[in-house]
């Protein structure tokens, strides 16, 4: 069994950082692509950023490329989100998941990870 467990989110002005760690256990980290998703009250699970193993290729939604940096530690088994000048509309709880099918693809779509965390909540006032 995998098991994903997200950190840092908080409460941040609009204009701040945050930086979110995940880690994986339960199997061999280098095995996933790592992904980053959120869902805002009302709305759709939306992808936020992707990441292969070993980390080499990466991608981002449109709304937060150039804001967001996601990256990889293989040797602690963790996934981290830095989030930069934020905004209002970033608010949301934000999830991670791991796909140990498809390492060195990075996906968009939330049926293409097999394990998610519990999610971390970011609130950015405005």
């Amino acid at each position: 069994q995998v098991q994903v467990v997200e950190s840092g989110g908080g409460l941040v002005q609009a204009g701040g950082s945050l930086r979110l760690s995940c880690a994986a256990s339960g199997r061999t980290f280098n095995s996933y692509a790592m992904g980053w998703f959120r869902q805002a009250p009302g709305k759709e699970r939306e992808f936020v950023a992707a990441i292969s193993w070993p980390g080499r290729s990466t991608l981002y939604a449109d709304s937060v490329k150039g804001r967001f940096t996601i990256s990889r530690d293989n040797a602690k088994n963790a996934v981290y989100l830095q989030m930069n000048s934020l905004k209002y509309e970033d608010t949301a709880v934000y999830y991670c998941a791991a796909d140990p099918l498809h390492p060195l693809v990075v996906t968009t779509a939330p049926e293409g990870y097999n394990y998610w965390g519990q999610g971390t909540q970011v609130t950015v006032s405005s």
